[in-house]
């Protein structure tokens, strides 16, 4: 395929279609005239402050007009964007500062004293941004344009299971990405879709550059808000959505409203819905599931499902080609089981060079046989794709793999649960128990036990949690998942499921 170049592209927009709506913000518009002009405008004031092509910059901003033309600008100046979430604090902050060494950081107003107590930022300058509107504009920035393999950003993963890595991105990765968005969504001419993303994660940067490829337009929120979802898509006529982590249930276990039937919302794109709650949501809110599955590493959407085939993450992208590779390293065909996830690609530079500073990682992931993705997947009779999991995601309980996506699966279809997580703890002798984080939907407060009888029902013998935590949230990545690391391993007052020999059942008692 033809990679066009994004920043070329913005810059070409921005001459001959000065007007043309790119997003809108709080209701406030934004023309590719203008956001040309300040990408322009901030690629020139950063390189006459000293920083040259291919420089790191930490950007720790909040979705806005400000941070939009940040990192157009910084893609402009052929500078490496570092996205940082605006929340992180302590090590790890710092472990990012350490690992990129940027020239730069530049954050939002409100954020120096993060900064300022993180050891490892000492020395580097800092830009505090106190206007969150849109900079003004320049002359058009006269350096040539980067080329598509260069680097544009360096994402971190967002370390649900331990600490982050740098994944490079190319500005070829990033067009591969939104490209991949635009078949995924079944974007027409016309289209409004609706990103509530931050920037800073892959699911926000890659549909920050859909209106540089399609003919759509963006409006833009600056965080998820279940309780006031539909109504913000009907005020704003948005025709696509983006599902990421538990959204998908998390919306469906919402009250019913006068607004999830008054939208134009056609399409909502994404991973992570629970087979289970896929047909329920389309019926509710009369929208199309388009499911899809990826990694940073591979351009961000390496499958998409358009085949109707409920809980598939659907066919490779043109541009990829996937293995799935038992333990023994063998191939396996249709309907053969579960294998590791390998993505090959017939278009270098569609997959990562590798996580920066990091040869260990880089070395693991990448091989001759292709990117190996570190999850599981299955085919099934017809060819399409089916996601499992990640492989360390998984506990070794009473002498079997236990995933942890299949325990939470089904534990989120109960009623009186929004989210929930499943972690593995040391069992008395041997291996680990099941430990089941539950966040209870509001309004209820579901009984442990009751709770567990319920799953004892639906999961084998195995598959049972012996502990239930409940909790009021949890720790999230910016894309909504839960950072599992995060969870205490001992939590005060978790119940407990015990054994009881005559019955074979269990019974439970609180600690």
């Amino acid at each position: 395929m033809q990679i066009q170049g994004l920043v070329n592209r913005l810059q070409a927009l921005g001459a001959t279609e000065s007007e043309r709506l790119f997003a809108q913000i709080g209701g406030q518009p934004l023309n590719f005239g203008d956001l040309a002009a300040a990408a322009s405008g901030i690629a020139e004031r950063l390189r006459a402050q000293g920083l040259r092509k291919g420089d790191r910059v930490v950007v720790m901003m909040a979705n806005s007009f400000a941070s939009l033309a940040m990192i157009y600008g910084l893609m402009r100046g052929g500078f490496v964007w570092v996205p940082v979430n605006p929340a992180l604090v302590g090590e790890p902050l710092a472990h990012v500062i350490r690992t990129t060494e940027p020239g730069r950081i530049i954050c939002d107003a409100g954020l120096e004293a993060s900064l300022e107590g993180c050891e490892s930022a000492s020395g580097i300058p800092l830009e505090v941004v106190f206007d969150r509107g849109l900079p003004a504009g320049a002359a058009a920035f006269s350096e040539p344009f980067p080329d598509p393999a260069d680097l544009a950003a360096i994402m971190f993963t967002s370390g649900t299971t331990g600490p982050a890595k740098g994944v490079m991105v190319s500005h070829m990765m990033l067009e591969l990405a939104a490209e991949g968005v635009a078949l995924c969504a079944d974007l027409v001419s016309g289209d409004n879709l609706f990103m509530w993303e931050p920037f800073y994660h892959i699911g926000g940067a890659q549909v920050l550059l859909l209106p540089l490829l399609r003919d759509v337009r963006l409006t833009i929120t600056e965080k998820f808000s279940a309780s006031r979802f539909w109504q913000q898509l009907t005020d704003t006529g948005c025709t696509h959505i983006h599902h990421l982590g538990g959204i998908v249930q998390i919306l469906l276990k919402q009250p019913e409203s006068e607004w999830e039937r008054s939208h134009k919302v056609r399409i909502a794109w994404g991973g992570g819905c629970a087979p289970e709650a896929w047909r329920p949501f389309e019926e509710r809110f009369g929208v199309q599931i388009r499911e899809c599955y990826g990694m940073t590493e591979c351009s961000s959407l390496t499958t998409w499902n358009n085949e109707w085939v409920v809980g598939s993450v659907g066919r490779p992208m043109p541009w990829f080609e996937i293995d799935l590779v038992d333990e023994t390293g063998r191939v396996l065909g249709l309907d053969e089981g579960r294998g590791e996830i390998v993505v090959r690609t017939s278009l270098p530079g569609a997959i990562t060079q590798g996580y920066f500073r990091n040869p260990e990682a880089t070395k693991k992931a990448i091989r001759p046989s292709g990117f190996h993705t570190g999850d599981l997947g299955s085919w099934n009779a017809d060819g399409m794709l089916f996601f499992h999991g990640r492989m360390t995601d998984s506990v070794r309980c009473k002498g079997e793999n236990v995933s942890a996506f299949e325990v939470e699966s089904v534990a989120a279809r109960h009623p009186d649960i929004l989210d929930v997580a499943m972690v593995g703890v040391p069992a008395d002798i041997g291996e680990y128990d099941i430990q089941l984080f539950v966040q209870p939907r509001a309004g209820t407060n579901p009984d442990p036990a009751a709770i567990w009888a319920w799953m004892a029902e639906r999961l084998a013998p195995h598959q049972r949690p012996r502990y239930i935590v409940l909790t009021s949230d949890f720790p999230r990545t910016p894309s909504q998942r839960i950072q599992k690391h995060l969870l205490p391993k001992l939590p005060e007052g978790r119940w407990e499921a015990v054994p009881v020999r005559k019955t074979g059942m269990r019974q439970g008692v609180g600690l």
